[in-house]
């Protein structure tokens, strides 16, 4: 492998590239106004977007941007995350993974069984968050439902908003973490040393497909 370390592998080509960073920035967007408007301590961040009026106005509007982009994103990636007795496997060992013993690990696909369960907590977050936020959307919604579903889903929206915020946190300390993982979402590749290290079974598939084109 070391002579094949420097060649290179496409993980995500532009257009999922874009997605995710379409995601990532209205994410950040939503998160920052919701915050302001979640206690008067953090009220200052509406400072960002004008005021309180206008991040009461425009904080749903970012958010279905958010949720339109991460459908769009999770319908390109939902076949490679579903979970398998591999990924069980890679879950009940997590400990290598934190201690860097990765060869203790069963091979993974295109993504490990941490990145999976995130996956799947990041669309019951986005799936909750926009059910809520349509329920408790003054402007629009909340007229036709009852005060006791509508403090409800400000107490459920309030909720997994914040699990959203800390599992987005723990994805981007992974990114960081892994070194080279950054790049596969900036540039859209990886290396052959990155992948057999990390990503084993996805590069066994990747490298046998090229060779059966050839």
């Amino acid at each position: 492998m070391n002579r094949e370390h420097d060649r290179e592998i496409v993980r995500y080509r532009a257009p999922t590239r874009i997605n995710h960073w379409i995601v990532a920035i209205s994410f950040v967007l939503a998160a920052l106004s919701g915050l302001a408007l979640f206690h008067p301590a953090l009220f200052p961040l509406a400072s960002l977007f004008g005021g309180g009026p206008w991040t009461r106005i425009l904080h749903p509007f970012i958010g279905v941007v958010m949720v339109v982009a991460f459908v769009l994103l999770a319908a390109r990636m939902w076949r490679d995350n579903r979970i398998d007795a591999r990924d069980r496997a890679w879950l009940r060992n997590v400990g290598d993974v934190i201690h860097n013993r990765e060869e203790n690990l069963p091979e993974v696909g295109r993504f490990n069984g941490g990145q999976k369960l995130l996956f799947w907590v990041l669309v019951t977050c986005v799936l909750v968050l926009l059910l809520s936020g349509l329920v408790i959307w003054r402007a629009y919604f909340s007229q036709w439902f009852p005060i006791g579903a509508i403090r409800l889903s400000a107490v459920a929206h309030a909720l997994f908003g914040l699990i959203l915020v800390c599992s987005i946190i723990v994805h981007i300390y992974a990114a960081i973490w892994v070194k080279g993982s950054l790049r596969a979402m900036t540039e859209g590749k990886v290396s052959y040393g990155w992948a057999w290290r990390h990503h084993r079974a996805w590069f066994r598939e990747v490298v046998s497909a090229r060779r059966r084109a050839d």
